[in-house]
């Protein structure tokens, strides 16, 4: 059952360790010269999306520890919102400190600027608890980022994606991963992308979304899932890394947790100034 499979260690780099020769078959591997884990390095220059695209930095503050996760821009009124997964802002309940949204991140340049985090907004279901999987279909996350003197984030780094909200029980095919897989072989700092195609998982609620054509390693939750021009979901977990099957889950942006927390947040930021 997929839900005693999965691992819910994303954020924890050593994971990547156990990866063994292959973990998607190559007859699986969609992305064009994709390697083990069905992923390839995102050419420059970062356009559309990918220019969209980034590093969500936090710090636990009990342990000290840096948390690195994907996050990209999602078109809203307020062009001051974030999406990245539920789990990448908190720690064992706790909610991180110190989060700054880098767009455009690459071998260590925040080419489009650092854009700290003022708001944060997870469903309820995650509130004081941590990763389980239980908590797999309302995965997904939202943050509001101070203004610059040069505008708003979507002023500065160009409209948002349109988040695309399917229904339980929705397969899509033709979905683009992009994220910053780290741990062995994976140097962190880089954007990777893997094409694949989703099925629907067991999970109730919203549901999720499960692709065996990518395999996500450390560092990439909370990137997001494309479907042409629009956002689908945003990656979740995996299975483990040494499943030599591996597959990737997706939260899915649709249902009502979704939807009321994303016009929450844009009416909140909408009225920062």
């Amino acid at each position: 059952m997929l839900r005693l499979v999965l691992c819910l260690a994303l954020l924890d780099p050593s994971g990547a360790a156990e990866v063994p020769q292959r973990n998607i078959p190559a007859r699986k591997v969609l992305t064009p010269h994709g390697d083990r884990l069905g992923y390839a390095p995102v050419p420059r220059p970062f356009t559309g999306a990918r220019r969209l695209t980034g590093v969500l930095v936090g710090r636990d503050r009990a342990s000290g520890r840096q948390v690195l996760c994907g996050g990209t821009v999602l078109r809203s009124r307020s062009r001051s919102l974030v999406l990245t997964a539920a789990h990448c802002l908190r720690s064992g309940g706790r909610m991180l400190e110190q989060l700054a949204f880098l767009p455009g991140y690459d071998r260590g340049r925040p080419d489009h600027g650092v854009w700290p985090v003022v708001r944060t907004w997870v469903p309820s279901r995650w509130r004081g608890r941590s990763f389980g999987p239980d908590l797999l279909p309302y995965d997904v996350g939202l943050v509001g980022v101070a203004a610059k003197p040069q505008g708003r984030l979507e002023d500065v780094i160009g409209p948002g994606l349109r988040p695309l909200a399917t229904s339980r029980g929705t397969g899509l095919r033709g979905l683009e991963l992009l994220g910053y897989p780290a741990g062995r072989r994976y140097p962190g700092d880089r954007m990777y992308h893997c094409l694949g195609d989703a099925v629907e998982g067991t999970e109730n609620g919203p549901g999720v979304l499960v692709t065996r054509n990518c395999h996500a390693a450390a560092g990439g939750s909370g990137g997001p899932a494309l479907h042409g021009d629009a956002v689908a979901g945003v990656v979740s977990s995996s299975s483990p890394l040494r499943d030599a099957e591996g597959f990737t889950v997706l939260s899915r942006l649709g249902g009502r947790p979704f939807s009321r927390m994303y016009e929450q947040a844009d009416r909140v930021m909408s009225r920062s100034s």
